[in-house]
């Protein structure tokens, strides 16, 4: 993986605020454009063990405001400001307010995990901020009441779903061990699988676990049970510490995780030879090896100083462009209130699906994909209901 530029330098620059009227203010950057300047808030996970997740996104968020800012033809510019809630659902609400404290904010991309989102959603509700997660997942955050929240992603209900028809039918598995860390995340994403698995016909075996830096013990009690394969609900990092263990252990099942696992640091993390042969669900495509895609990772890769895109990284960069879609049909009438209620009705084809929202911010369209590593590197198998033939 190329590594990318110290965070904080770029957390630094994306600080970096126009103080001018996000509604029709004039400003001069300081590249000597007058336009006028509308400020996108990002909040996400950037520091901690998951701080890699957060980056794609901001990247992927960065890499679309370069472009967006490239046509001179747009009658305004775009400034970004971010928020680092280290995925921690504690940080989250203060992490949201310093975005709505800005007054020039009429948009937000993100939160990111689910606990973080949930805690996050009531002030942006409150504050008539548009928030637009390119990656919580959990299911219940749509029947919460939040009337500005969207997400570009499927949620868990969907994901566990095809994971588990995918450990059923073609990994044919006739019992499992789902472990989730106990998290929003994870448990709406276990408890998702786990009811698929039952109506599958799968015998299932669940355990919940807190984060932790010692698996030995939970590794052991997977291995007795023996089971065919090992569903982990939750972070990458945590992740790579449990496979780490089950090899140790002598665990010879099949190894699968959620979409929050699926970064190139799990293989770095657990050691390529432990990681070999694991698959993740996730409802992100890989965009590295999309032909259609071959511009953005082009411009990604320029504006981030060689970095290549991650998990997330091309929902986060449509759902960018999806917000100044809707900054451009809206013209001279931009304000908090006036974009939040446009984006109900956005259509954008997007690099990574096509942007189209149900009633209560759900995507009308959701796939979920299957990746697997191979050769020390995470390969894009397809979407899961073509590999089950469905």
């Amino acid at each position: 993986m190329i590594r990318r530029p110290a965070l904080g330098a770029i957390v630094a620059a994306a600080m970096t605020v126009m103080i001018v009227a996000a509604c029709g203010g004039d400003g001069v950057s300081s590249s000597g454009d007058r336009r006028r300047t509308v400020t996108i808030g990002f909040q996400g996970v950037l520091s901690g063990d998951d701080e890699q997740l957060g980056v794609n996104a901001l990247y992927g968020v960065r890499t679309a405001i370069e472009e967006i800012n490239a046509d001179a033809s747009l009658p305004f510019r775009v400034e970004l400001v971010s928020s680092d809630d280290g995925g921690s659902p504690e940080r989250a609400p203060a992490a949201a307010r310093r975005l709505i404290d800005d007054s020039d904010a009429v948009a937000v991309i993100g939160p990111m995990l689910s606990d973080a989102t949930e805690a996050s959603e009531p002030f942006y509700s409150e504050a008539g901020l548009l928030s637009v997660s390119p990656s919580a997942t959990a299911p219940a955050l749509t029947d919460l009441g939040f009337t500005t929240f969207y997400r570009v992603v499927a949620p868990d209900s969907v994901q566990g779903r095809a994971a588990a028809d995918y450990i059923s039918t073609v990994l044919d598995a006739g019992k499992v061990y789902s472990v989730d860390d106990r998290s929003e995340y994870g448990i709406g994403l276990s408890t998702a699988l786990e009811a698929e698995l039952f109506s599958d016909g799968v015998d299932v075996v669940h355990g919940g676990v807190d984060p932790a830096r010692d698996y030995t013990r939970e590794a052991a009690k997977i291995i007795a049970e023996a089971p065919d394969v090992l569903f982990y609900s939750g972070q990458y990092a945590d992740f790579a510490l449990l496979n780490k263990a089950l090899e140790d252990g002598g665990f010879t099942g099949t190894v699968m995780g959620g979409d929050a696992t699926r970064d190139p640091d799990f293989v770095t993390r657990t050691g390529a030879a432990a990681a070999e042969g694991a698959y993740f669900s996730c409802a992100c495509s890989d965009v590295d090896t999309d032909s259609a895609a071959k511009e953005f990772v082009a411009s990604y890769k320029d504006v981030n100083g060689g970095a290549l895109p991650g998990t997330y990284s091309g929902e986060a960069y449509d759902a960018t462009w999806a917000v100044v879609d809707v900054l451009k049909r809206l013209g001279n009438n931009i304000s908090r209130e006036s974009v939040a209620r446009a984006f109900r009705t956005v259509s954008w084809d997007g690099l990574t699906r096509k942007i189209e929202f149900e009633e209560n911010g759900e995507l009308k369209r959701s796939t979920v994909y299957l990746y697997k590593v191979q050769d020390g590197e995470i390969t894009d198998l397809g979407r899961i209901s073509d590999l089950i033939g469905s």
